[in-house]
């Protein structure tokens, strides 16, 4: 008894500093890696802070001290200039008629049909959802003259319709793959006690599957309206009139507008940002919980 005690007096201070030098390591690694997750945030938020400043700045000051020099100026008629001279006022009403619709009706039309592939045996089901997925592999680019040819010879060149319609056309596939995937993994009983209960389809749909969806719906819905709302490629592909350009494109024209007043620019790209922004930031709790979900699955 007296020597196993001694052994373990005598291994007790190696464990120790063992432990010790494996405490030190965790605490060094944990340190290095907020160190470096730190500075790549502010290398990331830094030419967010700078188009900020800017747009808060007078153009006399930015023509004296430079760019990226302090500031000696505070005004808000930057976003004055932009959002009724510059025109982001209608842009902005053109993006929200143009990401609103498409949102809804894409979800809609994509979780109505992923409900269909993954709870139904449907033929050629599989296929499908290829289909689907494929199409979402090709590059936009090589669909941009036969979109526009096709527009014009359905009459709805140049209109919002146009726009909608291609936006929906495009984005239904990949968003009916991704909520297959969420409503194929929900258990197969609970549909079944349903149908003992004498529910219907429409009713399963609306009432059990939807709701439970709901985290990849509000991700999705985060996700789609950010992709719309700053889409800029189809907008100048359907789109000719001025008037009718989305926020995207109408900052292209602020630029021609307004030219080396990169004060005005900057309140044009603050007031294009503040949209997708706020409904990230709405979304932000379904939108991790969706993304969570989708890494489980």
């Amino acid at each position: 008894m007296a020597t196993t005690r001694t052994d373990a007096t005598r291994t007790s201070p190696t464990r120790t500093s063992a432990g010790s030098a494996a405490l030190r390591r965790r605490r060094t690694a944990t340190a290095g890696f907020h160190l470096g997750a730190g500075a790549l945030a502010v290398l990331w938020l830094l030419p967010i802070a700078l188009v900020l400043v800017t747009s808060l700045r007078s153009f006399d000051d930015i023509a004296a001290h430079g760019l990226g020099s302090w500031p000696h100026s505070f005004t808000l008629d930057n976003f004055r200039l932009a959002w009724v001279d510059g025109g982001q006022q209608r842009a902005l009403i053109n993006s929200l008629l143009v990401t609103v619709p498409c949102v809804l009706v894409t979800l809609a039309l994509a979780a109505m049909a992923a409900f269909a592939l993954s709870r139904y045996e449907l033929p050629l089901r599989r296929s499908l959802l290829l289909l689907m997925l494929g199409g979402n592999l090709l590059p936009p680019q090589i669909l941009l003259i036969p979109v526009s040819k096709l527009s014009e010879l359905m009459g709805v060149h140049d209109t919002l319709t146009a726009l909608i319609g291609v936006q929906i056309g495009f984005g239904v596939g990949f968003y009916v793959f991704v909520l297959h995937g969420f409503m194929r993994a929900i258990p197969a009983e609970i549909q079944q006690a349903a149908v003992v209960d004498g529910a219907g389809p429409w009713q399963i749909f609306w009432r059990i599957i939807l709701p439970l969806t709901r985290p990849a719906l509000a991700a999705l819905s985060a996700l789609s309206f950010t992709w719309i709302f700053n889409d800029l490629l189809w907008a100048i592909t359907v789109l000719r009139s001025d008037t009718k350009m989305p926020i995207t494109a109408a900052l292209i024209g602020l630029q021609g507008q307004y030219v080396s007043m990169w004060n005005v620019i900057a309140a044009g790209s603050v007031i294009a940002a503040a949209p997708t922004v706020a409904v990230f930031l709405r979304f932000q709790r379904h939108f991790v919980a969706g993304l969570n979900l989708g890494a489980v699955k």
